[in-house]
Formats: structure tokens, C-alpha cells, sequence
């Protein structure tokens, strides 16, 4: 794939955006509240979209705020969130969150990646999503789904999520880092699927160098 190509493919990808689900963290961040972001996106690790979005509910019914999720024990934060996946790890790590969030921040979420990775549970990927989707500042997300198809592409010839990250960084023109992720990731989920992805039907495979992909329908 040409470097010059990203353009063409963003186009399309937006023009198949809307044809599925946008993910939860994003729908969550339409309410402007960078804590049920923050708070979403660790519920969201390793756990499937519907899950994280019914986990998430409960659990914010119950509090919405680090003070009101402070008063809450770890047992009723992971009877809320079950079954995300590592429930009692996160419902752990969530009350973590809140309690310093009050200590070392007023009660405010960082705006920062490098203060929210000091966040017990809080990786580059987490980080990234509060800061582009919380507060609406630049940052590139990147998850299984951005990394695989990046790479795919040949966009970038990386090995991980990480310095998939810090190469779109290098290349990947500034005006589409927030909305990068949203887009790969539903193409992802649905047509550029890790095994036997789509390529028959896939609308940017013509820009596709295919990499690593042996087979496909």
C-alpha cells in the first residue's frame, strides 16, 4: 500500500462506518464524561462489545462519579460488572482508580497519557481512548483490530500494538488519529476479520498488500 493511499481508504472506511454498531466507548463518549470513558474502556479489555455495554450500565446506575465509586466495595463493582472478562481484577482496579483520582487529582480523570498510564489496569490503548474520546485531544488508539489491519495493509510493518502506535504517529496524517481507531474496528469485527478475512467483498482491497494473509473468502 502506497503511503498516499490512506486517504482513499479513510474515505471509504467512513463511508462503511455506519453500517454497524459503533463501539461502546464510543458511544459512551458522546455524554462528554472522560471518567465513564476511562471507566468503560477497563471494563472493555478482553470482553465483547454487548457485554462491556451491559456491564458498564450497571455499574454506573450504582455510580458515576470516583467519590460514589470510591463508596462502593470491590464486591459490588465486580457483581456489577460480571461477566467482563477478569471481573475481580478490573472491579479491583476500578475502585483503585477512583480512590486516586480523589487523593492525587480533585477528583478529575488526567488529561494526559503519561499520567493515566500511572493508573492501576491503564495501558497505551486505555490511555489513548480517555485522551481522544474523553477530551477530545490528539492520540491514536491502538488495539488488536488498528494493529492487525495497519500491518495488513501495509500501512506499517510493526510487531505490536505499541509501536503500531508510534508508527501511525510518524505517518498517519494528524487529521485522522481520533477517528482511526472507530473505523478499523468495525471494519475489523466485520469484514477484515483476523482468520479468512473478506476480501472479496472488502471495499479497500484493491489498496490491500495482504500481508500475512494466506487465506480468505
Amino acid at each position: 500500500m502506497l503511503d498516499d493511499d490512506i486517504h482513499a481508504v479513510v474515505e471509504i472506511l467512513r463511508g462503511e462506518y455506519p453500517r454497524w454498531a459503533e463501539p461502546v466507548v464510543t458511544e459512551v463518549s458522546k455524554k462528554k464524561d472522560p471518567f465513564k470513558v476511562l471507566i468503560s474502556t477497563v471494563i472493555s479489555l478482553r470482553t465483547k462489545d454487548e457485554t462491556t455495554k451491559e456491564s458498564a450500565r450497571r455499574l454506573f446506575r450504582l455510580a458515576e462519579t470516583p467519590h460514589a465509586m470510591r463508596a462502593l466495595t470491590e464486591e459490588e463493582i465486580g457483581e456489577a460488572i460480571y461477566p467482563a472478562g477478569f471481573y475481580r481484577t478490573k472491579a479491583k482496579n476500578i475502585r483503585r482508580i477512583a480512590q486516586i483520582l480523589i487523593q492525587e487529582h480533585g477528583g478529575k480523570v488526567p488529561d494526559s497519557i503519561e499520567q493515566l498510564l500511572l493508573l492501576p489496569g491503564v495501558g497505551r490503548k486505555t490511555a489513548n481512548l480517555v485522551v481522544t474520546l474523553g477530551y477530545g485531544k490528539p492520540g491514536i488508539c491502538v488495539d488488536t483490530h488498528v494493529h492487525r489491519i495497519s500491518n495488513r495493509l501495509g500501512y506499517v510493518c510493526t510487531k505490536t500494538p505499541e509501536k503500531t502506535e508510534f508508527a501511525l504517529r510518524e505517518k498517519l496524517p494528524f487529521p485522522y488519529w481520533i477517528e482511526y481507531n472507530d473505523l478499523l474496528v468495525s471494519y475489523g469485527k466485520h469484514v477484515c476479520t483476523p482468520l479468512s478475512p473478506f476480501c472479496s467483498k472488502c471495499k479497500i482491497e484493491p489498496y490491500c498488500d495482504k500481508v500475512g494473509v494466506s487465506k480468505w473468502r
